[in-house]
């Protein structure tokens, strides 16, 4: 089938080159002619293991290409999908519409025959009426079926999420539109993947309740980890006890310094909005997003504690930035939270992490980069494990007493073994396990 997908940021870039390795025929449209020449030179503008080159053997075998000129890509496509951002809304946590709406306009302009636009953005409930009211005000003659097609990618293992999903979502209005997706997706049949055909209003609400949901169970383990530090309990036997419950599961039930990226945060809020619209609360929600906030900004009053309960003057050592590892994302990182709340105490602050430098470097004032963790170590009054990226997951610990001034290690995903690290001399903290127990060495979920 012929594709084209309006946006080659995250999720179009992905959602592009996994439909041209089923063997379909896709163009990635972009606005931003640096980021087309950047990708027509093998040059990939996010991190994200194994799709540069998966784009590089699509490109080659002639299947996946990059243009600025939409109305080209969409006069000769089938199906068209909108991919374009849809940030908060400054001031009040609403969706922004205006790059869906732009979207909807240029391609009612270039149609030609019966198309199916997608939206794959995440979008609140009645965006597809919307798309579809745009078009039809601006080509009444146009053949156009919306259809909402709702994401589940996590950073860091999308490809696999779209090659290997737990179910597709399809929400449609027009029967015609039912042969054509399904034909979009039938390379996935030989893996059993569920094809979940809904209206367009119910496919728009499951995106936004499925990472709701995930947000709750993340501040619901982070809460229990809290009453486990203070009963003398351990939250990773609790979250594993409640995870072999086949009602409940183990993903998400990892404690540490809350949720944060590019889903979580914004479509929570999101939620939080269309229940006011239609007066109907979402008080979990609510809940969940005021909990989550407050456990990000005590995460330094952490630090600070295992340090005595004063940073000033003091050099400590931050290992992760990104908001969660196989990514480059900085978008509300916990890391972030958690330096600003050093900075303001008076620390000096060392940062490294494998990918997000760059981004970090934009964000982050008054931070001094290092090149690895045993950089950032040498002369630390206390080292802060952020991020689970893997090459933190095996430190040599010996190594790491003898760079620091003073051997403090603040373990904010249960990476390792209380008496594993005592043995080495550190004064060790993690979070909801008490000193005294030897708990297994944890491994936090992959968030989103």
């Amino acid at each position: 089938m012929k594709i084209a997908i309006a946006g080659a940021g995250y999720v179009g870039l992905v959602t592009g080159v996994c439909l041209a390795d089923f063997g379909h025929d896709v163009v990635c449209i972009d606005k931003d002619q640096s980021r087309i020449d950047a990708l027509e030179r093998g040059e990939i503008p996010i991190y994200e293991p194994g799709l540069a080159e998966l784009v590089a053997s699509n490109v080659g075998a002639g299947r996946l290409s990059f243009t600025t000129d939409l109305a080209s890509a969409v006069g000769a496509a089938e199906v068209v999908f909108i991919a374009v951002g849809t940030p908060s809304r400054r001031g009040d946590g609403h969706a922004d519409l205006s790059y869906v709406h732009e979207a909807a306009r240029e391609i009612a302009a270039s149609v030609a025959g019966f198309t199916v636009v997608v939206t794959k953005s995440t979008v609140p409930v009645g965006t597809g009426d919307a798309v579809a009211g745009i078009i039809a005000a601006a080509r009444p003659d146009a053949d156009v079926a919306v259809v909402s097609n709702p994401e589940f990618l996590r950073e860091g293992a999308a490809i696999d999420d779209f090659k290997r999903p737990d179910r597709i979502v399809v929400g449609l209005e027009d029967e015609r539109a039912r042969a054509v997706m399904a034909e979009v997706y039938r390379p996935l049949y030989l893996n059993q993947a569920p094809l979940m055909f809904t209206n367009r209003r119910t496919a728009e609400l499951i995106k936004y309740a499925a990472n709701a949901f995930l947000a709750m169970k993340i501040t619901f383990i982070n809460e229990m980890a809290d009453l486990c530090e203070a009963a003398g309990a351990d939250v990773q036997q609790v979250a594993r006890g409640m995870g072999l419950d086949n009602r409940i599961g183990g993903k998400f039930l990892h404690a540490g310094p809350g949720y944060g990226g590019s889903c979580f945060p914004k479509d929570t809020q999101a939620l939080i909005r269309i229940g006011q619209d239609f007066d109907s609360p979402m008080r979990l929600v609510e809940t969940t997003v005021a909990v989550n906030s407050a456990r990000r900004q005590a995460m330094a009053g952490r630090v600070i504690a295992a340090c005595g309960g004063d940073v000033r003057g003091k050099t400590i050592g931050v290992l992760g930035l990104t908001f969660k590892p196989n990514t480059d994302d900085m978008r509300e990182a916990a890391s972030i939270d958690i330096i600003e709340g050093l900075l303001a105490a008076g620390a000096r602050v060392a940062a490294y992490d494998p990918q997000g430098m760059r981004a970090a470097r934009k964000l982050l004032a008054g931070v001094d980069f290092g090149s690895s963790a045993y950089d950032v170590a040498e002369g630390a009054d206390a080292l802060v494990l952020v991020t689970e990226w893997n090459e933190f997951r095996s430190l040599d610990l010996a190594r790491l007493h003898g760079l620091m001034r003073t051997p403090v290690l603040v373990d904010l995903r249960n990476v390792y073994r209380h008496d594993e690290v005592a043995r080495h001399g550190f004064d060790y903290s993690s979070i909801g396990r008490p000193a005294g127990l030897s708990a297994q060495g944890g491994a936090a979920e992959a968030a989103e």
